[in-house]
């Protein structure tokens, strides 16, 4: 039409123009159809995080350590413990939601211990099974295994993050359920691998916002790690921001901090899970050196896939599809010939190649 000049070309650009307008707020409409269907589901996942409970019931007459502080041997007699249900189990009219729930529920409220060879109930995905082991107070007890085998578990069940379907766990011969939560947990210190700091200063990451830690202690506890190294090189020392997650440092530095929260509140037990995993080389020397300060005096659970880093542990269990395969010390189980002789061979093929 513009060609035999019964529109003109300005004409024909504001038609298409127009048209162009027309549709646009009907492509807006439908991306925010698709933005509300997201909110929509991520809004359900919100409010069942919300609606789980995740607290434990305390004991109606709860025990306590003498003196207030626990010696340190940590007992686990007969524990099974599983997340949740097998999917063809769960999924017969099982209404319960959330691994965290179901694990907590048990199983009818049976806690008793049960022999080895009999499986407690086949309608649950066993992670541990029949898992017994004494710790000493001032032994390292050490975790290895293939990932899965439940070694993070065992610690979340010391820890009282979750509780075991049967059996028991105890401390100083009292067990877990039956302290305070806030008692339990004074007594264990928790290192990770994956260390989390919040934004604010280095002593407000140390001290965790308690408001009764001097900037003495803190100094103190960094200088016993090794820590106070680096710190006094910062600008402002330990008033120094660090950063959503702790954006600012290196992750050998982050890792010393978390040994320095551990310090600072002076647990009886310690818990290591993979502490030294995630450093390189020359990071790992200094941060070895602030783990045996660390664990001086005090009983430890190490969870490690570096074997080298276990070798002077006074017992290392062997954990295998959640049962514990093998137990001794470095030189027994090298001599054993099993899982662990070959755990250690493979990894030192593995240095060898990648040298």
């Amino acid at each position: 039409e513009a060609m035999r000049e019964a529109v003109t070309i300005g004409t024909l650009i504001a038609f298409v123009q127009y048209v162009r307008m027309f549709f646009m707020p009907v492509r807006n409409l439908s991306d925010q159809l698709n933005s509300i269907q997201a909110a929509f589901a991520a809004s359900e996942r919100v409010f069942d995080l919300l609606d789980d409970d995740q607290s434990f019931e305390e004991a109606a007459s709860p025990a306590r350590l003498p003196g207030g502080r626990a010696a340190g041997r940590i007992t686990f007699e007969n524990v099974w413990f599983a997340y949740e249900k097998l999917p063809a189990v769960a999924g017969a009219g099982d209404e319960e939601r959330g691994s965290g729930k179901q694990a907590r529920d048990g199983i009818e409220g049976d806690r008793m211990p049960v022999p080895r060879s009999q499986d407690p109930d086949p309608r649950w995905n066993w992670v541990l099974r029949d898992v017994s082991f004494t710790c000493e107070p001032g032994e390292t007890l050490a975790l290895v295994g293939a990932t899965g085998s439940g070694k993070t578990t065992i610690l979340s069940l010391l820890l009282r993050f979750y509780e075991p379907q049967h059996g028991r766990i105890t401390i100083d011969g009292v067990d877990v359920r039956e302290l305070p939560l806030a008692e339990l947990r004074q007594q264990v210190g928790l290192v990770l691998q994956d260390v989390f700091l919040f934004s604010g200063s280095i002593a407000q990451n140390v001290a965790l916002g308690n408001p009764s830690v001097t900037h003495e202690q803190i100094a103190e506890a960094a200088r016993l790690v090794g820590a106070d190294a680096f710190v006094e090189k910062l600008p402002d020392g330990y008033d120094s921001p660090v950063g959503e997650r702790g954006a600012t440092l290196s992750l050998g530095q982050r890792q010393l901090l978390s040994f320095v929260r551990a310090l600072l509140y002076d647990p009886a037990v310690l818990v290591l899970d993979e502490a030294t995993s995630s450093v390189d080389t020359e990071t790992e020397e200094m941060v070895q050196r602030a783990v045996d300060v660390l664990m001086k005096g005090r009983t430890a659970l190490v969870v490690a896939h570096r074997l080298s880093t276990v070798q002077h542990a006074s017992q290392i269990l062997v954990l295998h599809k959640g049962e514990v395969r093998e137990r001794g010390d470095h030189q027994a189980l090298l001599a054993q010939d099993g899982l662990y002789r070959r755990l250690y061979e493979l990894q030192y093929a593995e240095q060898e190649v990648a040298a």
